[in-house]
């Protein structure tokens, strides 16, 4: 099976999952959102391995910001990501592993605080008032397809590295590709709602964030992959690669998308 293939197949059989959470949310789109922060901790404690971190301490965590962002938000979610701090210090300093301290400790926060904290947003966003479902799918639809037709514009017409020693498969024509997809996605899911919740300039703004956002989680990720020595994160999801691959760019789009619309709406 090819590459491409296997990137569809996955992503077909994927999407009726996760846009259904989403469209249900409170504690079906919690579990998947749980389940996926810890398979993609694992691939991050796999590929952090040669750092030491503390990996009780960074699922601890995650656990406790996801469970804080389900129950009670924003300020609870950042109370069980700073968890973290205390238990990896306490972890460490009853270890007799030799790595220093200071990058143990630092691996396991930055673990927690990138998967836990990124993935505590997509709660979040589910949870906005009455739009919380529009706006989580609109999410979700507009990054998956600015990932899809910058891919695609990029293997048909891509001739200029945007980053070539960091991630050789992304061209500037790629990126105009995502770029125009995410922009119009997030303009036509939410054009019903512009007398009532975001009007159609901030959509536009909406999009270009979410635009930027999550090619730059993308290549934060394949500098992580290209320090570690690996091409992708695991092989669960075939061609795209491990669950931490798949969710790159969310664990950076999510966040922007929740202020820039705190922004716009408080």
């Amino acid at each position: 099976m090819s590459n491409a293939v296997s990137r569809l197949v996955i992503t077909v059989a994927l999407a009726p999952i996760v846009l259904g959470a989403a469209y249900f949310g409170t504690w079906w789109m919690f579990a998947l959102v749980a389940l996926a922060a810890a398979i993609a901790l694992h691939e991050y404690m796999m590929m952090a391995r040669v750092l030491a971190p503390l990996a009780p301490a960074a699922y601890i965590g995650v656990a406790l910001a996801l469970v804080g962002a389900e129950l009670s938000g924003l300020d609870w979610m950042l109370a069980g990501a700073l968890s973290t701090f205390v238990l990896a210090f306490m972890l460490k300093a009853i270890s007799e592993a030799r790595a220093a301290a200071t990058t143990a400790i630092s691996a396991t926060v930055m673990g927690t605080f990138w998967i836990g904290g990124g993935l505590g947003f997509v709660i979040l966003i589910r949870d906005i008032s009455v739009y919380g479902r529009l706006t989580i799918i609109t999410v979700l639809l507009a990054v998956w397809l600015g990932d899809t037709f910058a891919y695609a514009g990029g293997r048909l017409l891509g001739r200029h590295k945007m980053a070539p020693a960091t991630s050789p498969g992304k061209t500037w024509e790629g990126f105009i590709f995502g770029t125009a997809a995410t922009v119009l996605v997030t303009f036509f899911a939410l054009y019903p709602k512009r007398h009532e919740f975001l009007t159609i300039r901030e959509s536009i703004v909406l999009g270009v964030v979410l635009a930027l956002a999550g090619p730059i989680g993308d290549l934060f990720e394949s500098l992580l992959k290209r320090d570690a020595g690996v091409k992708d994160s695991g092989n669960l999801l075939g061609g795209h690669g491990g669950m931490l691959d798949r969710l790159d760019a969310f664990l950076l789009a999510a966040p922007a998308a929740y202020f820039t619309i705190l922004a716009f709406t408080s």
